[in-house]
């Protein structure tokens, strides 16, 4: 991939002089300018997460209890599309986690729990058909794929044979949509310390986010976050609403999601998250979900 028009760019906004640096991480090329905002590049290909991006972070402006970027500017340079938005501060808290007490990633995790229900919870026509297709159609075509995604990624043979029965058998329903992050992961919010404790200071990366079954977000919360750990899974689902235990339906609907994300990479979760007591999908499911 060639390098974004960064100074054009620049000069354009009227921020010709201003001070860079590209962050590190990430699958897009964004800048730090200055101390106060964040230039994100998008290639051609990718010009419809550019669009989502700026429309849900224009809907979420003062939605949510925790901070989101600000959009300053968009448009299109040398075939680029971008967007200009304010900086968060904060730690992220992919690097803040190693050093939390258990208590602290307990609590933590009950309020980012909160923190999705707010998101589920916005309502606003700008972003009631995220796209680029719809629900049903998106989960059909990642159901035709799964299989072959799968195996492209080393999956087991034996995990393979059991897809299909299982997608089967798993009834997902006809869920009202809700706005999605997709990747509501620790590498995608910040936190910040008070002087007593750790609190969510901002929620970043929308560019893939979409509407759609709320459980679709609990993905990358139980592969990244709770990573199988029951007692945080339920302490994040305190947080979002669910006081009870959802019970084995949402476990299996979980991992459903889990197959059907568009992410989805099984072996590498299967890797790095307990193993079940079976090598079954429904006990994966009830290990990861239950």
């Amino acid at each position: 991939m060639d390098d974004p028009p960064l100074h054009t760019t620049l000069a354009r906004l009227g921020l010709p002089g201003a001070a860079v640096h590209r962050f590190p991480d990430g699958s897009l090329p964004v800048y730090a300018v200055g101390d106060d905002l964040v230039l994100k590049f998008y290639p051609d290909d990718d010009r419809d997460e550019a669009r989502t991006e700026a429309a849900v972070l224009r809907s979420l402006a003062g939605a949510l209890s925790v901070p989101t970027p600000g959009v300053e500017a968009t448009g299109t340079a040398d075939g680029w599309h971008y967007v200009l938005m304010r900086r968060l501060r904060g730690h992220g808290l992919d690097e803040v986690w190693p050093t939390l007490s258990r208590p602290e990633r307990e609590r933590l995790t009950e309020r980012l729990g909160a923190v999705l229900a707010e998101l589920h919870g916005v309502d606003d026509p700008a972003v009631a058909d995220l796209g680029p297709d719809d629900w049903a159609t998106f989960l059909r075509r990642h159901r035709a794929a799964v299989v072959a995604a799968q195996r492209g990624l080393g999956l087991a043979p034996h995990w393979l044979a059991q897809i299909p029965d299982y997608l089967d058998r798993v009834d997902l329903g006809t869920p009202a949509p809700v706005l999605l992050h997709t990747e509501f992961l620790p590498a995608h919010v910040l936190v910040r310390h008070d002087g007593t404790r750790w609190l969510p200071s901002g929620l970043l990366d929308f560019e893939p986010a979409r509407t759609g079954a709320a459980e679709y977000d609990f993905v990358a919360v139980g592969m990244f976050l709770t990573r199988g750990d029951p007692v945080l899974l339920r302490r994040f689902l305190r947080g979002y609403g669910i006081a009870e235990h959802p019970g084995t339906g949402f476990a299996r609907r979980c991992l459903a999601y889990t197959l059907l994300h568009r992410y989805a990479n099984l072996p590498g979760y299967l890797a790095a998250l307990p193993a079940p007591a079976r090598p079954e999908l429904t006990a994966l499911a009830d290990a990861w979900f239950g």
